[in-house]
């Protein structure tokens, strides 16, 4: 699996949830709005074929594409 599947944006928000960021604190660093932050989760979500945002963590993690 490479990286280059996911944008740079739904790359940059995932490695925020790594942070433990909220998908509020999220959208307010990235200046957009809560909904465009869960709808890149989403996508990476179907994109990576898992259920959940902590699945989609631990895959990308698992492939070396985000690291704590």
């Amino acid at each position: 699996m490479n990286q280059h599947f996911l944008t740079p944006r739904e790359l940059e928000i995932f490695e925020l949830l790594i942070d433990n960021e909220t998908t509020k604190t999220i959208s307010n660093k990235l200046s957009i709005s809560e909904k465009t932050v869960r709808n890149h989760i989403s996508n990476v979500i179907g994109k990576l074929g898992v259920t959940s945002r902590t699945q989609a963590i631990i895959t990308l993690m698992k492939n070396g594409i985000i690291n704590v």
